[in-house]
């Protein structure tokens, strides 16, 4: 059974405690493959930076570059194509840059004093020949990665006028073995998928990782006490609290967006249905009441309201709840499937899966028009995850016969995928922008 199966399990009584997910784990970093471009990307050259102090083993501009050219927005000038390497303004000769069809200039310096790393960059516009940012992103060596992702996101939100994210983390799970002998984990990773850490091994499925908004913590499913429940589990000291222990279904948490409560579904009343916990009482307000089954909730960003998938109109199709009234408003009619709604942070919209023409694509819909876009054209596509910028999102498809994590600007216009070199991966979460 895939992970697309376990999810419309939920459609099915019969098969409610039922759970599988495919293959290997992610072990080494994810890779990123960009598949679909923008048209007229800007054109930017990253000069390596100069350093000075003890070496630190990382090129800080190669990830600068990397992230730009993973934004979709920037074509980023082969080191071997440059003329000149600049260090500082004196040495920037824009002729040069404007021979080689560069529209912007981005130089740096590095130094490494004791424990700190500092890192100065200058952005100059080569067009119109004068700097246009100077900055300086500093942190701990052993986070030498986020000082790089600091100086991405300076530089691409002075020229798109849009927050960086790169600096960001993702969540995901992974499962490696033969059927009869899988160890399933849940794995944490810079945006571009370096730096995994495993935050849980389990015998056990793993499933719906979804990030606090302060992103200290992890929610998710466990089935290592053999039924499901929910953890949620502090990142830097990995302690663990179990919130859920009823009988039969316990899933789909999702943080409010202040952090205080959590969305789930628990069918511990003998059928699932939308709840919401109080976390520090752990007090539960039950929200949907329904024969159908209601799942995958997502918070509106007021707090005030959830989207949840039903089928009590026949076809999993998205609803509104108002948590206070539990007034329920159906809000998809295009296709006879949508599912896994996530909310955008205007309000306004959401991305989802939707089905059409027999396969599961990922689609942003405007709530009150209805008007719906598609945005992916791969064969079985899931778990969308919005980047805290709104720009992007991360979903879960398949390559071949393999598990893979992929993005896709929320405008359909610039695709890449991050497949693991060794494993399947499933279930991507995009964290909150905390630093």
């Amino acid at each position: 059974m895939t992970v697309r199966a376990l999810k419309q399990c939920l459609f099915s009584l019969v098969c409610v405690y039922m759970v599988v997910i495919a293959a290997p784990l992610a072990r080494a970093n994810l890779l990123i493959e960009v598949t679909e471009g923008v048209d007229n990307p800007t054109r930017i050259a990253v000069v390596p930076f100069a350093h000075s102090g003890a070496p630190i083993g990382l090129d800080l501009a190669s990830v600068v570059a990397a992230d730009l050219m993973r934004s979709g927005r920037f074509e980023v000038l082969p080191r071997d194509a440059m003329l000149s390497t600049p260090r500082n303004a004196t040495e920037v000769v824009y002729r040069d840059w404007r021979s080689l069809n560069v529209e912007y200039l981005l130089i740096g310096r590095s130094e490494l004093a004791g424990d700190e790393l500092v890192l100065d960059i200058e952005l100059f516009d080569v067009i119109r020949q004068r700097p246009v940012l100077s900055q300086r992103v500093q942190n701990i060596s052993r986070e030498m990665r986020a000082v790089a992702h600091g100086a991405s996101d300076q530089v691409y939100e002075k020229l798109t006028g849009i927050e960086g994210v790169f600096g960001t983390r993702m969540a995901y799970v992974s499962v490696t073995g033969a059927a009869n002998n899988r160890m399933h984990r849940l794995i944490i990773a810079d945006a571009d998928g370096a730096r995994p850490r495993e935050i849980l091994r389990s015998k056990e499925p793993i499933l719906s990782p979804d990030w606090s908004p302060d992103g200290e913590h992890l929610a998710y499913v466990s089935f290592e006490s053999s039924r499901p429940a929910i953890y949620r589990q502090n990142l830097a000291s990995g302690e663990r609290e179990q919130l859920t222990a009823f009988r039969g279904l316990n899933g789909a948490p999702a943080w409010s967006p202040d952090g205080r409560r959590m969305a789930m579904v628990l069918s511990k009343d003998g059928n699932p249905e939308v709840y919401v916990m109080d976390l520090a009482s752990k007090a539960l307000k039950r929200v949907t009441r329904h024969f159908s089954i209601d799942t995958e909730p997502d918070w509106t960003p007021d707090g005030k309201a959830l989207v949840f998938t039903s089928d009590r109109g026949g076809q999993p199709q998205i609803y509104r709840v108002d948590i206070e009234t539990g007034k329920v408003k159906r809000i998809t009619f295009r296709g006879n499937y949508n599912a896994a709604a996530q909310m955008l942070a205007d309000g306004k919209s959401m991305v989802m899966v939707h089905q059409q023409n027999g396969e599961y694509h990922i689609a942003w819909q405007e709530i009150e028009t209805g008007r719906l876009l598609v945005l992916t054209r791969s064969f079985l596509d899931e778990s969308p995850s919005i980047a805290p910028n709104g720009s992007m999102l991360l979903f879960a498809t398949k390559q071949g016969n393999k598990g893979v994590l992929a993005a896709v600007a929320l405008d359909g216009g610039f695709k890449y995928r991050l497949p693991s070199p060794d494993s399947d991966v499933r279930e991507p979460a995009w964290s909150p922008k905390t630093r």
